[in-house]
């Protein structure tokens, strides 16, 4: 491809993801994964071009623009060299005119900058929010030693505070390696590592991560428990808690329990857990305002009425966990979004609808002190963004 069908290439991507982002349909990274297998005349070095105008155009635009060719347009105001191959020749975009529409640029949709919570109101955190996530990993202490895994990966660094955590740089391709495929490694960013390091789980204890998804940070916590005890992983998503039981083996973690949860109907199949949990995790279902570094085009899909849905649900499950934990049990309520309403708002409101709870210090070096809880952005704390909170049932 030529570097001017690169372009015109990218502007049909995002044409694409636009219309996709409007309507709830298939992600960014599927869409590109498509479209490129429908041209097999694209090389290696086509896609990755042309994948990296994509999410550069994506990170650059706040509110969805109106077309691809508008986003891309914006983008080529930023890169001069780009606006250069709006030539007109074959496979090329058309010559730019000076009246065409632009999309807008700015880091943060307009109207989700009141509902930020404070500390994210500065430009740089979020300029930070869309900077590009490094690779962590987390070493599997079930299989392996820190110091073991920097001798096979001699480019990961530690990171302070987290014994168990290597950082690499974010093209590193790690799941070819011994390392991940025998178990030693997961991937796992940093902020989740925290928020099971704020769990406190220890080998014995009877533990339940209620929003398990496919398993991250379950393998995380049955690390901490050193394969004792009672791990329980239950979601509503069959698909995605399907995949626990391989990761599992993998890990050398068989003693946890999987269980699937019928959406609204949880309480029944919970019930015969009630006052059991030493802790129960609940990394509830959120607006990913955290997460933007990762996967920008989540800008484009989120809407107030949306927001709205996802502080109700979390309300529901917060309130679920209640009966699970045993007196002086802990629940950890965390989600990787930024807005104070999914953050403290949150805690706040638990905290009026139960009594005999109080919230508690969650133990742990990342983050800054924000109502109940914890936030960690990336600016200051070089993880993505989340709002961890810790409570403790008198």
């Amino acid at each position: 491809m030529t570097p001017q069908a690169r372009v015109q290439a990218a502007i049909e991507l995002l044409d694409a993801i636009i219309v996709a982002a409007r309507v709830g349909g298939a992600a960014a990274d599927t869409l590109i994964a498509r479209y490129f297998k429908e041209r097999r005349y694209a090389g290696s070095k086509d896609r990755r071009a042309v994948r990296d105008l994509v999410y550069a155009t994506i990170r650059l635009c706040a509110e969805v623009p109106a077309t691809g060719r508008a986003a891309a347009l914006t983008l080529a105001e930023h890169q001069p060299d780009l606006a250069a191959l709006f030539d007109g020749s074959a496979h090329a975009p058309a010559p730019i005119s000076a009246d065409e529409e632009r999309a807008s640029s700015g880091a943060v949709p307009s109207w989700l900058l009141l509902p930020l919570a404070d500390p994210v109101q500065d430009a740089a955190e979020q300029a930070a929010l869309l900077e590009r996530a490094p690779l962590d990993l987390r070493v599997n202490t079930l299989k392996a030693h820190p110091e073991q895994l920097r001798g096979l990966l001699p480019d990961a660094e530690p990171i302070a505070g987290l014994p168990n955590a290597l950082r690499l740089h974010d093209n590193t391709n790690v799941e070819q390696s011994p390392a991940y495929t025998d178990g030693l490694i997961e991937i796992q960013d940093a902020g989740s590592q925290i928020i099971v390091q704020a769990c406190a789980a220890a080998p014995g204890m009877t533990v339940i991560d209620l929003c398990a998804g496919a398993g991250g940070k379950t393998l995380a916590l049955a690390a901490d428990m050193a394969g004792q005890g009672r791990l329980i992983a239950a979601d509503v998503n069959r698909d995605r808690l399907s995949r626990l039981p391989d990761r599992a083996a993998r890990a050398g973690a068989g003693f946890i329990e999987t269980l699937l949860l019928d959406a609204g109907r949880e309480a029944a199949a919970l019930a015969p857990h009630e006052q059991s949990a030493d802790v129960v995790l609940v990394d509830a279902p959120c607006s990913g305002t955290g997460t933007w570094r990762r996967n920008p085009e989540a800008r484009w899909r989120l809407t107030e009425d949306r927001l709205g849905r996802l502080v109700n649900e979390q309300s529901r499950i917060l309130d679920l966990a209640v009966p699970l934990v045993r007196p002086g049990g802990r629940l950890v309520y965390a989600v990787c979004a930024l807005t104070s309403a999914e953050g403290t708002g949150q805690v706040d409101a638990f905290l009026a609808r139960h009594s005999g709870w109080r919230a508690l210090d969650p133990g742990i070096e990342y983050g800054r002190k924000y109502g109940e809880g914890r936030l960690l952005t990336p600016a200051h704390d070089g993880t993505d963004g989340f709002f961890i909170a810790a409570l403790v049932r008198i």
